[in-house]
This record gives structure tokens, C-alpha cells and sequence, in this order.
């Protein structure tokens, strides 16, 4: 009679992992994967948490918007509002930071809080200096879309007329971005009141030198 096949040991020993020389072929693949798979993973990472800040910018500008006006000719924010909203933007935490500042003790470091917040706001002012990117409120059409905003899905965005504004050119608007493309007709289609969609030309543009 043939020998019976002998039965599985019950608690018997994991299979053994496999083991590669640091030089071989194979290592060296493995650890260009392990590495590939990390950068994903902070790209991943970063692109959410930019996403995620945008978001809160976008609904601070929405809970900063004045009630609209009974006459449409006047609904449009001016531009010194928009700069006025993104001042408020960067202050956001002033107070916050100057609670910090006074519980501080002299000669004490600065809270982990107080630091982040001093960095977030020179980040920030800096990026407002250099020109920060802000739905164009002066634009009709986009401020009637910003308005039926929920503001809680990012996509929305790609509806919305961008501009940039500086604190070091308070007076010059750039054109930055555009609707997607078929956006305005999407949303016209839904709307056959809405006849108004021609945006703006580019009211200024900053000089090159």
C-alpha cells in the first residue's frame, strides 16, 4: 500500500520569508517599490491636505459674503471688499495668537500652538503679497454660482471664475483661471433665465517688468 500522506501539523511554523542579499537584483527592486509606494503616499497625502485647505478658504469667503441686495445691479463685490475678505482671511487666528502670546511667561518658549500660527500667518501674507488666488466676486456670474454653493465638495470650484489679487498691487486683478470648459453651458442649460455668460475681460494686467 502506497505510504498515507502525513497530516498538517497543527501549530506547525509560519513559511519562512524570503530573504534577499542587500546587493541582489531583486533588493534593489523591492526597495525602489517600498520607495515608490511612499512618495505616492505623501504626494496622496499633500494633495488632500491642499484640497482641504482651499476648501476652508473658499467657505470663510462664502460666510464673509453680504447679503445680496434687492437691486441685482449691485449684487457684485468691489475689489477693495475682496482684498477686505482675504485680510480678514489671514487674521483669522489673531486673536487666538494673542491669547497665546499673553499666557506665554517671560523668557518662557512659544506654545507649539503660537509657532503655527505665526508661520501659517507669514506663509499666508507672504502668498497674499505675491498674489493670492480668490473666486472673482466682481464677475456677476460667478458670484451668483459661489452663492448656491454648499461648499463642501472642492469639485464645485471648476465652475467659478479665479482671479489674483496682491497686498503689493492693491489696485491690479489678474485673470488666473477660467470655468471648465462646457461648465457655463452645463449650468445655462438648467437656468434658461441666466443669459449672462460672458465674463469679464481682464480688467488689469500686472506689468511684466
Amino acid at each position: 500500500m502506497p505510504p498515507k500522506p502525513k497530516a498538517p501539523q497543527k501549530g506547525g511554523k509560519p513559511p519562512k520569508e524570503k530573504v534577499f542579499h542587500p546587493s541582489s537584483r531583486k533588493a534593489g527592486q523591492l526597495a525602489r517599490n517600498a520607495l515608490r509606494k511612499g512618495k505616492l503616499g505623501n504626494l496622496r497625502t499633500t494633495r488632500k491636505k491642499k484640497a482641504a485647505s482651499r476648501l476652508d478658504f473658499y467657505a470663510f469667503v462664502h460666510a464673509e459674503l453680504p447679503p445680496p441686495p434687492d437691486a441685482p445691479d449691485g449684487e457684485v463685490l468691489s475689489l477693495p471688499q475682496l482684498h477686505a475678505i482675504t485680510q480678514a482671511w489671514i487674521a483669522r487666528d489673531d486673536a487666538a495668537l494673542a491669547a497665546e502670546q499673553a499666557a506665554r511667561r517671560p523668557g518662557r518658549p512659544k506654545s507649539p500652538r503660537e509657532s503655527r500660527i505665526e508661520e501659517r500667518r507669514i506663509r499666508e501674507s507672504e502668498v497674499y503679497r505675491t498674489g493670492m488666488e480668490i473666486p472673482d466676486l466682481t464677475d456677476a456670474p460667478t458670484l451668483a454660482r459661489f452663492r448656491k454653493w454648499d461648499v463642501r465638495s472642492i469639485g464645485y470650484a471648476h465652475l467659478l471664475r479665479f482671479v489674483r489679487i496682491s497686498s503689493a498691487l492693491p489696485d491690479v486683478v489678474v485673470f488666473s483661471r477660467a470655468p471648465a470648459a462646457g461648465a457655463v453651458h452645463e449650468e445655462e442649460c438648467d437656468d434658461e433665465d441666466d443669459d449672462s455668460d460672458d465674463a469679464p475681460e481682464l480688467m488689469e494686467q500686472m506689468d511684466e517688468t
